[in-house]
């Protein structure tokens, strides 16, 4: 038989000590409710703003198409960037196709491959995406005070391995 105070304690969130002596499960919780909060509200402010119908996975798929230096990728490699199938990516990059978000193109040097591009609807997307992520930061700074966010910033920086910014989340949740 299960002892169900023993469960409850293992398992309610917020029921151990305040600072450093908090239960080792609550950590990822919090970082994942901080992450969903921070998600949540740029999703509901994008929508405010003239994108209703973004997604946190469009997020990850239009960065992944966005990537620093990578050019105009083929479905196949925003699938790699983003831990998934070609065939789920090509899903994602259709739905962001027919909301306006991206567009296949030829490639100029293959006529076989099809490259995906951000439109002017994608970039104003991302543009207004970092502009709230930046205003998020700064209501962060002033209900933490900017001191705690930096330490928890640089702690973070120094717990997470460099190459942890990856942008496969959706696949590693098991979506997309």
């Amino acid at each position: 038989m299960v002892d169900e105070n023993k469960v409850n304690q293992v398992v309610e969130p917020g029921k151990g000590s305040k600072g450093s002596g908090g239960r080792g499960y609550e950590l990822p919780l919090l970082l994942f409710a901080g992450f969903r909060t921070l998600i949540d509200r740029l999703h509901a402010e994008l929508a405010r703003q003239g994108h209703p119908d973004l997604r946190p996975v469009h997020g990850f798929a239009l960065q992944a198409i966005a990537a620093p230096g990578a050019g105009h990728p083929t479905a196949s490699e925003v699938g790699r960037r983003l831990g998934v199938s070609k065939q789920a990516a090509g899903k994602t990059i259709d739905r962001l196709v027919a909301l306006g978000y991206a567009e296949r193109t030829d490639d100029p040097a293959d006529a076989r491959r099809k490259t995906i591009r951000l439109t002017a609807h994608g970039v104003d997307a991302l543009t207004r995406s970092a502009a709230v992520f930046d205003e998020l930061h700064a209501e962060w700074a002033r209900t933490l005070g900017a001191g705690r966010l930096g330490q928890l910033e640089d702690g973070l920086r120094a717990v997470v391995a460099a190459d942890s910014f990856r942008l496969d989340a959706a696949s590693w949740f098991g979506g997309m």
